[in-house]
């Protein structure tokens, strides 16, 4: 039985992750195992603050030789330390999953003793989930930097997903704030899983193939001067080179007093701003160019796609019958659904305002951009659509920092979509 005080410590410590959410895995089950990790067997629970509750979000040590300045777990810290064997963890997980708490694990860890030790102990814990409790769960492992590779590498064909937190988004910041942490650690392991599941895609492997739902990153917003636009410029390139699921953005919190750190957060906003751009890079054909400057940020009063498609007003209105998608996909209140229902709808009858709006679009953002057979709705007053988009972004802005209000809203919050 595990001590309910190492419990609350290694649970604690391990909230500030935000990188666990899962869309599942199609990793193969084993006859007559536990759990099943498919996207049908993943389901998340939210807290305010955005944490994902459905995995059981721990770590294995809170003990550290490291002395990052931004960690609450750091070295020079005084907190409460514990550290839990693998066949603690396993058995909590099979516990947890067995009374319906959870859906799978998120198991990450301080670095105690030395990086290959720390990285052994989890992949020891993974493999006897696997191999000796029959755990067909979703695991998401944390990798750990300047491990061995062939560590690594057996964690990953045990784990459904893996991240090694980039965490900063420069090598100048590393080198102040966290001084053992290199660019090189970091994206040299992701680069190794990176071709090796490219590997398995490639030879068709199905049965132990490396991380079936990939891999993800995280980055601390806030802690360190860089821009949006560099930070922006970053995640394309993750994104690109590679082929990350996602990257996840978390506003840097002061939860620990340090001269090289802001005395104030970056603020939740700025946080679902980089959502909303990182949204329109994967799934709406935008370039970090086209969204913000390297040396500045994103705008708080406008979402990313309004502010793009306010300086870009000579390429609207465009005809909503006509437009080719990737037009569509540019315009404020159509999102990338709905441009594709366009699409597909207008192949049949031509549309009006009216079919828009059974569609679900957001006209009071659209009507600017758009005609409909002809027809336009909107202001010829640039400086009314500004106010237009201004008033319509701040009735919602409370609503999309919320995980609770309504469904669309909610998503929004999460996702970034727009």
């Amino acid at each position: 039985m595990i001590d309910e005080e190492k419990l609350e410590i290694l649970t604690e410590s391990a909230k500030y992750d935000v990188s666990c959410s899962s869309s599942g895995s199609r990793r193969a089950n084993k006859n007559g195992g536990l759990g099943n990790g498919s996207a049908g067997g993943i389901c998340h629970s939210f807290t305010p603050d955005g944490r994902c509750i459905s995995l059981l979000k721990i770590l294995m040590s809170n003990e550290c030789i490291y002395d990052c300045e931004y960690c609450p777990n750091r070295r020079s810290a005084d907190v409460r330390r514990a550290r839990l064997t693998p066949d603690e963890i396993c058995g909590l997980v099979i516990n947890f999953y067995r009374r319906n708490y959870i859906e799978g694990l998120f198991l990450s860890s301080a670095v105690f003793e030395s990086p290959d030790k720390t990285m052994e102990l989890l992949t020891e814990t993974v493999n006897k989930l696997r191999k000796v409790y029959n755990f067909n769960g979703y695991i998401h492992l944390k990798g750990i930097p300047h491990a061995d590779g062939a560590l690594v590498m057996k964690a990953a064909k045990l784990a459904d997903r893996m991240s090694y937190n980039v965490e900063l988004p420069s090598e100048k910041s590393l080198k102040l704030l966290a001084p053992q942490k290199t660019k090189n650690s970091l994206l040299l392991p992701m680069k190794g899983l990176k071709d090796a599941i490219e590997y398995d895609k490639a030879n068709r492997v199905r049965k132990g193939n490396v991380l079936p739902a990939g891999q993800t990153t995280q980055m601390i917003i806030g802690a360190s001067p860089e821009s949006d636009g560099q930070i922006l410029k970053l995640t394309e390139a993750l994104y690109r080179n590679m082929n990350l699921k996602r990257v996840y953005y978390s506003s840097y919190v002061p939860v620990v007093k340090s001269a090289k750190l802001p005395d104030t957060g970056a603020g939740l906003l700025r946080e679902h701003r980089l959502y909303q751009a990182d949204w329109l890079i994967r799934y709406y054909g935008f370039d970090v160019s086209e969204i913000c400057a390297e040396d500045e940020n994103l705008s708080l009063d406008y979402d990313p796609k309004c502010a793009w498609a306010l300086r870009n007003m000579h390429l609207f209105p465009v005809e909503i019958n006509s437009a080719p998608l990737e037009m569509l996909l540019r315009v404020p209140g159509i999102g990338a659904k709905s441009a594709y229902r366009i699409t597909e709808a207008r192949k049949f009858s031509q549309l009006d305002f009216d079919n828009l709006a059974k569609m679900r679009i957001v006209l009071k953002r659209a009507k600017h951009f758009i005609t409909c057979k002809g027809k336009f709705y909107g202001s010829d007053s640039f400086a009314q659509v500004k106010t237009s988009l201004l008033i319509a972004g701040a009735g919602e802005m409370d609503e999309q920092l919320s995980m609770f209000s309504n469904q669309s809203t909610a998503l929004s919050a999460l996702t970034g979509e727009i």
